[in-house]
């Protein structure tokens, strides 16, 4: 028994003695045991880290500094001069005759300076420069401060009231041109920054993210607009909405104010709007759209049919008299499903897809009146000037 109790002792010590010269081997030589495991062909040890030290998961960059030091130099600062005539009333300087007659009224003239923004879209020959029509409307003159701190004369080339945008022409040389993106990949909840002039702090950048796609503004227009709840102030007008790649994503139009009781609420014009008027306005000065001549609704559906409250297709709700639709046979109630080859999915759908038909072309469209099927042939004309067509601005 006490030789077994002494054997048991001896190994005791000597595992001690091992432990401890491997823990010494280990504080000053820490490879040491990857080597030995490498001379014998044992495979490598594998360490698992602790999961607060594992690698985070990728996230969203802690900065978009890259982002705007794209986009910043295509974004310009505008100053529209305009003579404003108001009333005034001229008293006469004879005591007598003020009693007798009182004043008389007249007029004076004063300049007002209108604060924006634009964004350099094409540098071809002369530079072009889109912007909001509002910022621009009645100008005696336009001066465009560009990034670098020169100082150019804008001329206007053309304006589409519809979609609120202007294009000027500047002639200056090494435009930075913004790069466009492709606005069919954006979705609710993207990252958006807005670039311009608010309140003539000159380039201001803000941030926040596109709250929808495709709001309707005006139910008669044919055109969308990107919300977003990236601050968007006076001045900001026609300045650049971009993704967080430096991509022009929108044209900064239009702010729902507290006045309305509203915050964060902003709108701007999708790029690919932007790119069509701006071809339009280059090549002919103004933008064409096909018209039907008639309005349209959701199509009404029973509450008991078991059907998606606004199914596929519109209603025609009223029609121009003498205008394309009534000289097709179109009447009120009908029910249209498709025109062309296209179905049609809903009223603004509709709209958009007439717009862009050249006036003068025939197209087919298919529907139903009263339940029965129809088929009729109609020859768009140019849409007539809208009435009040773009949003009131408070921006």
């Amino acid at each position: 028994m006490k030789h077994a109790a002494g054997t048991l002792a001896f190994i005791a010590r000597f595992v001690v003695l091992g432990l401890a010269v491997a823990f010494v081997i280990g504080l000053f030589w820490p490879a040491s045991g990857e080597r030995l495991r490498a001379r014998f062909g044992l495979p490598a040890a594998h360490v698992t880290e602790p999961a607060s030290l594992a690698a985070p998961p990728s996230s969203a960059p802690v900065s978009y500094a890259d982002a705007v030091a794209a986009a910043a130099p295509s974004v310009v600062n505008i100053y529209a001069n305009k003579i404003v005539t108001e009333q005034a009333l001229k008293m006469y300087s004879n005591p007598v005759l003020q009693q007798l007659f009182g004043g008389m009224p007249t007029t004076y003239q004063h300049r007002e300076q209108t604060l924006g923004s634009g964004v350099i879209v094409s540098a071809q020959g002369q530079g072009y420069v889109l912007t909001n029509n509002h910022v621009i409307a009645e100008a005696a003159d336009i001066q465009v401060l560009l990034y670098d701190g020169r100082i150019a004369k804008a001329t206007l080339v053309g304006a589409d009231e519809e979609t609120d945008l202007a294009v000027l022409k500047i002639d200056a040389s090494n435009l930075p041109v913004i790069q466009l993106a492709d606005t069919q990949q954006l979705r609710a909840g993207d990252v958006a920054l807005a670039i311009g002039n608010p309140l003539g702090l000159n380039q201001t950048v803000t941030m926040g993210i596109v709250s929808a796609v495709g709001r309707q503004l005006n139910s008669s227009s044919a055109e969308d607009f990107i919300q977003t709840d990236a601050a968007i102030n006076l001045g900001n007008s026609g300045g650049a909405l971009i993704n967080t790649k430096g991509e022009l994503i929108g044209i900064n139009t239009l702010l729902i104010g507290k006045a309305a009781g509203a915050e964060g609420i902003g709108f701007a014009i999708p790029v690919a709007t932007a790119q069509k008027v701006l071809d339009q306005i280059i090549a002919s000065g103004h933008v064409v759209r096909g018209w039907m001549g008639a309005n349209y609704a959701f199509v009404p559906v029973a509450a008991d049919s078991g059907l998606p409250s606004a199914a596929r297709g519109v209603q025609v709700t009223d029609v121009t008299p003498g205008g394309p639709a009534a000289q097709a046979g179109i009447q009120p109630r009908d029910i249209l499903l498709k025109i062309g080859s296209d179905d049609i999915l809903d009223p603004a759908d509709l709209r958009r897809r007439e717009a862009a038909i050249k006036p003068g072309s025939k197209v087919e469209v298919a529907g139903l009146r009263n339940g029965s099927p129809f088929h009729l042939d109609v020859t768009l004309t140019q849409r007539p000037a809208m009435t009040n067509a773009a949003p009131v601005v408070t921006n």
